[in-house]
């Protein structure tokens, strides 16, 4: 029997009258990665938002590890190791890079932990380590994506939500940002991937689901759409 971790039926959301998500279902298994693929504007960070309380749903349901968070907020849904990180990283200027992972970890209570979470940022982002007591601001576009990445880490994360983690970066940080999350996800983080790029998260991903004006219009096994010439051509923009 398949383990569910996350499970959305029939999800309505809106901005206004705008009818963003139009009963959207789809289910992502522990272990997984599974990518949300698809033009500006057809609701993948919708999406992400809506499953991490940021925008709420009109209708429908939205279950994560068997519970139901369609009405829990942000923070209660962080707390059960949800983990959003948003379109354009979000980091906290002014503070430093350590400072920036400290605030990923307010759920956390043990200090050993914290301690030991932060080595592993470190360990997966040796530069974040080089420049910990420097202010976040002074990263690069790269460095940005990987702060915000750890500083979801740095609490128990067993479901990540990337939105376009790969924005606004060359080609050789790309490919790093990528290895990073294929290893997170072997160290058995879950990851719902929303990209542009839709060659690369397909390369990493599962499973992949296909959106248009906030309906779901294609799904399947990311190797079989990725091969599937007529849904590239009329979906992926490629």
């Amino acid at each position: 029997m398949s383990d569910v971790i996350l499970e959305i039926r029939d999800v309505e959301t809106y901005y206004g009258k705008i009818h963003a998500l139009r009963g959207i279902s789809f289910s992502v298994e522990a272990g997984e990665i599974v990518t949300l693929l698809g033009a500006n504007g057809a609701g993948k960070s919708t999406t992400l938002r809506t499953i991490s309380g940021l925008n709420r749903a009109k209708a429908g349901s939205i279950s994560f590890m068997g519970e139901e968070i369609t009405t829990k907020s942000p923070h209660e849904i962080v707390s059960m190791g949800l983990i959003h990180v948003p379109e354009g990283r979000r980091i906290f200027k002014g503070m430093t890079i350590k400072e920036n992972l400290e605030l990923g970890s307010f759920t956390l209570k043990d200090e050993s932990e914290r301690r030991r979470r932060m080595e592993h940022v470190y360990e997966l982002f040796p530069v974040l380590h080089e420049r910990r007591q420097r202010d976040a601001a002074l990263l690069s576009g790269g460095e940005q994506q990987m702060l915000a990445m750890g500083r979801a880490l740095m609490t128990d994360t067993k479901l990540l939500l990337l939105d376009e983690p790969s924005m606004g970066l060359a080609p050789f940080m790309v490919q790093g940002i990528m290895k990073i999350i294929k290893r997170l996800n072997a160290e058995g983080v879950t990851i719902l991937l929303v990209e542009q790029n839709a060659k690369a998260a397909l390369k990493l991903a599962d499973y992949g689901y296909v959106l248009e004006t906030g309906e779901i219009v294609v799904k399947g096994k990311a190797g079989k759409l990725q091969q599937d010439e007529s849904i590239v051509k009329a979906y992926l923009g490629e």
